[in-house]
Formats: C-alpha cells, sequence, structure tokens
C-alpha cells in the first residue's frame, strides 16, 4: 500500500512540475511575442526620450536666462517643431525626387561604369578569366526593368507604406518628445519616489548627471550631423556631384554616430561619386579628408566640451554593438548608453569599492 501511495506521489509531483515549466514556457514565449509586437513602439519612445533629453540643456539655457520653464519649454518646443517640419517640407522632397532619379539614371550609370578606364584596365588584365562584358550586360539588362529596381524595396505597396509608416513615425516621435520635453522634472521626480530615502540623494546626483550627459551629447551629435550634412550639401552641389540631396542625407544620418559614422559615409559618398567620375571621387575623398580633420581637431572639441568624455575604443564597440543589433538607431544610442553606464561606474560602483 505504501508503495502504491509513493508512486502515485511520484507522478503527481512529476505532472506539478511539468505543468509548471510548461506554463511558464508558454507565459515566457507569450511575453516575447508581446514585447515583438510593440517593439516598434519602445523604439518610438526611447528615440523622443533621448530627443527631450537633447532639448534639456537649451531649456537649462533659457531658464537661466531668467525665462519661466513653462515658458523656456514653450519657446523650445515651437522651434522643435519648426525645425522638424522646414527639414521635412525642404529635404523629403528632394531626396524622394532624387531616389526616384536614381532608379531611371541606374542603366545609364551601369552602362558609363562599364566604359570608364579603371574598368577597361581590368578586361585587359583579365582576359579570359572574366567576362566582365556579359556581367555589365546582365547588370544593365536587369536595373533596365523597373519592376526588378522596385523588388529590390518589397515592391511598390511595401515601398508606400514604408513612406506612410516613416511620416507616422515622425508625428509620433515630435509628439512625445513635446511631451516628455514639458513633463521632464515631474518624470524625473516620480523615478525619485519610487528609490529609498537613504539612497535618494546618490540617486538623484548620478540621474542629472546622466541626462545632462546625455542631453549634451545628443545636442552635441545633432549639431555635428548637421553641419556636416549641409556642407556636404554646398560641395557636392558645386562641384556638380550625383544626388547632392540624396548624398548630403547621407552625410547628416551618418554623422550621428560618433568615429566610425563619418568614416562610413565619406567612403558611401566617395564610392557614388567614383562611379560617375574618377575626377569627382578625387575631389570627394579629398574634401571629406580635410573636413574629418577640422571635425575632429575643430568642430568637435568646441561642441562636445561638456558632453560625457567616452573613450574611442568604447565608442566604436559600442557603436558596433548597437548597429548590429538595432541598426543605425541602435548605432546612434549605443553611445550614450555607455557613456551613462561609464557615469554609473565612477559615481556608484568605484566609491562602494573604495569603502570596502
Amino acid at each position: 500500500m505504501g508503495t502504491g501511495q509513493g508512486a502515485s506521489l511520484s507522478l503527481n509531483s512529476a505532472f506539478r512540475v511539468g505543468f509548471t515549466g510548461t506554463l511558464g514556457v508558454g507565459l515566457a514565449i507569450g511575453l516575447i511575442m508581446a514585447l515583438q509586437s510593440v517593439a516598434t513602439v519602445i523604439i518610438y519612445i526611447g528615440l523622443a526620450l533621448f530627443l527631450a533629453l537633447g532639448l534639456e540643456p537649451i531649456v537649462l539655457w533659457l531658464t537661466e536666462r531668467k525665462l519661466s520653464r513653462s515658458l523656456a519649454v514653450i519657446l523650445v518646443v515651437f522651434a522643435f517643431i519648426a525645425i522638424v517640419a522646414g527639414a521635412v517640407l525642404l529635404i523629403a522632397p528632394a531626396v524622394i525626387s532624387q531616389i526616384q532619379q536614381f532608379i531611371d539614371d541606374l542603366p545609364d550609370i551601369v552602362a558609363d561604369l562599364a566604359t570608364t578606364g579603371w574598368v577597361t584596365d581590368l578586361e585587359q588584365r583579365f582576359t579570359g578569366a572574366v567576362d566582365l562584358d556579359a556581367i555589365f550586360a546582365s547588370i544593365s539588362d536587369w536595373v533596365s526593368d523597373p519592376q526588378n529596381v522596385l523588388s529590390l524595396g518589397g515592391g511598390v505597396v511595401s515601398i508606400g507604406a514604408g513612406i506612410l509608416s516613416f511620416i507616422t513615425g515622425v508625428i509620433i516621435v515630435v509628439i512625445l518628445t513635446i511631451y516628455f520635453a514639458v513633463t521632464m522634472p515631474t518624470i524625473k521626480a516620480a523615478m525619485f519616489s519610487l528609490v529609498a530615502a537613504s539612497s535618494r540623494p546618490t540617486v538623484e546626483s548620478v540621474t542629472e548627471e546622466v541626462t545632462r550627459s546625455i542631453g549634451r551629447y545628443v545636442l552635441g551629435q545633432v549639431s555635428l550631423g548637421i553641419v556636416n550634412g549641409v556642407c556636404s550639401a554646398i560641395f557636392l552641389t558645386i562641384i556638380g556631384a550625383p544626388l547632392p540631396a540624396l548624398l548630403a542625407f547621407v552625410a547628416f544620418l551618418a554623422s550621428l554616430i560618433p568615429l566610425v559614422g563619418p568614416i562610413t559615409g565619406a567612403i558611401i559618398i566617395t564610392a557614388s561619386c567614383l562611379m560617375v567620375s574618377p575626377g569627382l571621387g578625387i575631389a570627394a575623398g579629398i574634401y571629406y579628408l580635410v573636413y574629418m580633420q577640422v571635425e575632429a581637431y575643430l568642430l568637435s572639441p568646441r561642441i562636445m566640451n561638456k558632453a560625457v568624455d567616452v573613450p574611442g575604443a568604447l565608442v566604436i564597440i559600442a557603436a558596433i554593438a548597437g548597429g548590429t543589433l538595432g541598426g543605425v538607431l541602435g548605432a546612434v544610442v549605443a553611445v550614450p548608453v555607455a557613456a551613462s553606464g561609464l557615469i554609473v561606474i565612477r559615481k556608484v560602483v568605484v566609491p562602494a569599492q573604495d569603502k570596502r
């Protein structure tokens, strides 16, 4: 009788363990799926929070000039809306038009590329081994069909849906940024109230330093991006580079990623100019070599002098890791996140270790 009861108890225990484990796995999978479904919303919130932190130094600068915070926030918010609206209305049509022009001109670009000197030289060097004429003919035939080019972006419907999604995302991020900028002190106060009273002064001090550093970093990096984008647009227009507005937009986006970004953007733009003419490629390469020196030794020290100091190696590692996980946005956000981690280590972990 005892043996039967023991076996029954063992079966019941195994059933409970199996059921509990299965339920836990199911809940974990459901949670992961739920997070994936709202991943876009989380990205919008994170981006808006970073932008709001970038506006915070301007608000504080205005409040130091004897303006009330409410008036300072109103002025900054209106200026932010005007800049975003102006950028969308002025830049977006030119970029879209030049993308369309690039698609239309792609067959001619491939045909011209096949007749350039360096391609002819390669063909002479590898005669019999590689038939470059056949390769370029195949590429030209493929890009001559608009359906093939559109298929790279998922088709007309997908491209239209992507544009609509981008515009919707911009509107959502702008609204959230305004909300976070207006309620930043309230958000901080609510967060501090959840911390134990004994630890509250330390948490407040570290949080304020982190938010100031992130705000200065975001504001400074966007300023560097604007300078690079404007200078690139002027230079590329003067030398007659192809699609200057689109390439300038690439320069702006690339400059948002420190160290790695400007180099990557310069390579992309130089390669684009090189496909049209070796002279244009050389001119663009020389310009960006000079510009990167000016940015590194003149612009960046002046614009980023109050942002948190992050070692170059950590910047590169954070940018690569963030780009791998979250694309361009991940690379942009990764550096201030790494900077925040450094501040926490310096202000919390190191003093705690020194007391032991």
